[in-house]
């Protein structure tokens, strides 16, 4: 009877001790935190470089007292233009909104035979800036976005003959007027980017004299001017706050 005693009492303490080492285990089981995705973030002062074309269309119309009003024709002055843009951006979700200052050098020229006999006209579209806002909206590192401001060109013109080719007259602008683009964006890196841009610039009409090597005005012509621009991009984004956490 004793034995008995002794042999339930030890297989009791043994149950009791597996039970508690398994419920010790299943306590010791914990589930791993689900990953939270990284998303590019697009917030943040940028600077960079542009490169690319231009093409403009600028027709002519002489306006002197003499002759009057005289269509003398169009043209497309067109060439490279390169400079270089500062801006800042900020995303709330997936919309990104922006302000940017762009300045480039240009190198746009053309030039037609004038209805006007003896003359030709000639255009040099030398430099330009572009002061816009941007929306966008972001899939991760692309940024499709719109945008939209005020233009400024630096102009410069003369008439030409067409027997000789010697200068006849000449004037300079500058010349204020509206800009509206898009682009395509690509963060290849948490701070860089490529974009590719087409803006059109709306510069409407002016009209100048021009005037002779001694200073005299011989011509008077209402000017109305058109640009395209198509450029590559390449922007540095300073980033003081880190990439953003999607949350759930």
């Amino acid at each position: 009877m004793k034995k008995l005693l002794l042999a339930a009492a030890g297989l009791l303490a043994l149950s009791m001790t597996s039970a508690g080492a398994a419920d010790l285990g299943s306590r010791m089981v914990t589930k791993a935190p689900p990953m939270l995705p990284v998303v590019y973030n697009w917030t943040g002062f940028y600077i960079g470089a542009n490169g690319g074309g231009g093409w403009g269309h600028k027709c002519w119309d002489q306006t002197s007292v003499t002759l009057g009003f005289v269509p003398e024709g169009c043209h497309n002055p067109n060439g490279g233009v390169a400079g270089g843009q500062i801006g800042y951006r900020w995303q709330a979700a997936s919309w990104v909104f922006g302000l940017e200052a762009q300045g480039d050098w240009a190198r746009l020229t053309g030039s037609n035979v004038s209805a006007i006999p003896g003359l030709v006209d000639n255009t040099r579209v030398d430099t330009f800036g572009l002061f816009t806002g941007q929306v966008g909206y972001a899939f991760n590192n692309w940024l499709l976005y719109v945008k939209g401001g005020a233009a400024v060109v630096s102009d410069k013109y003369n008439h030409t003959s067409s027997l000789t080719g010697l200068l006849i007259d000449s004037t300079s602008e500058t010349r204020w007027g509206g800009v509206a683009g898009a682009g395509i964006e690509y963060g290849f890196l948490p701070n860089w980017s490529v974009a590719l841009e087409y803006d059109h610039l709306f510069m409407g009409t002016r009209t100048l004299g021009f005037t002779n090597v001694n200073g005299a005005i011989l011509n008077t012509d209402r000017i109305k001017q058109d640009v395209d621009l198509l450029t590559a991009r390449l922007n540095y984004r300073f980033d003081w706050g880190g990439p953003v956490v999607a949350r759930y």
